[in-house]
């Protein structure tokens, strides 16, 4: 059974054109191995596309300067409706996609619960506009109640990508993972197109807000492939540019 869950429409900020948020760089820290991004009946172990990785053109500075002061409606966003915050609950951030061009938080929910999961396994979920809107961030059951996370699992995984096969994680590690990361979803598969600018924009503001409002240092915002062998949140996903703006 769905659980309650809130979705927030933030304001439009200063636009970007597509191409500054491409990035060639890659990155391969091998942390813990992720179950979380969703394809097939499963919804949950994401497969992705398994080509060879595009080139991509170099980008343009200009997302340095993008991401301004958190607003107050972040700080706000990442309030807990239903239990407090217990301190230091929370050390780290893990940045998925949904392996789908389309869907929401409902349709997403919907695949974790056929796979056995009790309900949406993320955080926050950030839409693309395809079922979700563009930009909007939807806070999740798990994060208002304070849950642990359903997106890291002791499983293996090979990348065709990066060319190499992960051990799994121990589930007494998977289990850390689930208990103190936070799992944010970007609606879309960053292995076949680019993400929003704004999805990318409001990606930006909730890591920086999470990371002022929790200490979370920069060494500790994953992506899911920093995890495990698994091309999430793609190649698209434009690496270098978020290393870049998120919280030192």
């Amino acid at each position: 059974m769905s659980r309650p869950s809130d979705s927030i429409a933030l304001m439009p900020r200063a636009s970007l054109s597509s191409a500054t948020l491409r990035s060639p760089k890659r990155r391969l820290v091998i942390w813990a191995c992720f179950l979380g991004a969703t394809t097939g009946a499963s919804g949950i172990l994401l497969l992705g596309d398994r080509g060879a990785p595009r080139a991509l053109p170099a980008v343009s500075p200009q997302l340095v300067s993008m991401v301004a002061p958190s607003a107050q409606q972040y700080a706000s966003l990442v309030t807990p409706r239903e239990r407090p915050v217990v301190p230091g609950a929370w050390s780290s951030i893990v940045v998925h996609h949904s392996a789908t061009l389309a869907g929401d938080a409902q349709s997403l929910e919907r695949q974790h619960l056929a796979a056995g999961l009790s309900g949406l396994g993320y955080h926050f979920v950030i839409g693309n506009g395809q079922g979700l809107g563009d930009g909007v961030v939807h806070t999740g059951y798990r994060w208002n109640r304070q849950l642990p996370g359903a997106h890291v699992a002791s499983t293996a995984g090979h990348s065709a990508t990066l060319g190499l096969t992960k051990a799994s994680l121990s589930p007494s590690d998977a289990d850390h993972y689930n208990r103190h990361s936070i799992g944010v979803c970007l609606v879309g598969n960053g292995n076949r197109r680019e993400f929003t600018d704004r999805q990318m924009r409001e990606l930006l503001w909730l890591v920086r807000e999470l990371q002022t409002q929790f200490g979370i240092p920069a060494s500790r915002v994953h992506l899911h492939s920093d995890l495990a062998a698994i091309d999430s949140p793609g190649q698209f996903f434009p690496t270098a540019e978020f290393e870049a703006q998120i919280r030192r």
